[in-house]
C-alpha cells in the first residue's frame, strides 16, 4: 500500500462521525447499510452524514453501490486489511509473535508480547 493512501485513509477515519460510521459499517458486514439506516443508527443528520460518507469513500475505506432507488455503503474490508498490514508490516521485528506464559500456572496468557497482535 502506497504511504499516501494510508495518509489519507488515516486521516479520513480521524474524525468521530467518521470513526463510528466506519464502524457501524462493518459491524453491518456485506449487507451494508443505507444513509437512512446510519442517520438513524448514529443520531446523525443526512446532510451531515453524506459529507462523511464521501470523504470515507475518498480514502478508499467505504465503497458505495445503487440499489433500486437506495444507496448502500460497505466498509471497503480488502483497503482495511491492507491499510493494517501496512502498519504491522515489521510487528515484532518480522517474527512471529509469541504470546506471553502466565508464571503462576505456566499456560499462555491473553496478553501477547507483542502489543499489535
Amino acid at each position: 500500500m502506497e504511504e499516501s493512501a494510508v495518509i489519507k485513509s488515516l486521516a479520513a477515519l480521524a474524525q468521530p462521525l467518521r470513526l463510528r460510521i466506519f464502524r457501524a459499517l462493518v459491524v453491518a458486514g456485506p449487507q451494508g447499510m443505507t444513509p437512512g439506516d446510519l442517520a438513524v443508527a448514529l443520531d446523525a443528520a443526512a446532510t451531515t452524514l453524506s459529507f462523511h460518507l464521501k470523504e470515507l469513500t475518498h480514502a478508499d475505506l467505504v465503497t458505495q453501490e445503487r440499489d433500486g432507488r437506495h444507496l448502500i455503503y460497505r466498509a471497503a474490508f480488502d483497503h482495511m486489511d491492507g491499510l493494517l498490514g501496512y502498519l504491522t508490516e515489521h510487528c515484532c521485528q518480522g517474527q512471529p509473535c509469541a504470546p506471553t506464559v502466565d508464571s503462576s500456572t505456566g499456560k499462555p496468557a491473553r496478553k501477547r508480547a507483542c502489543v499489535t497482535c
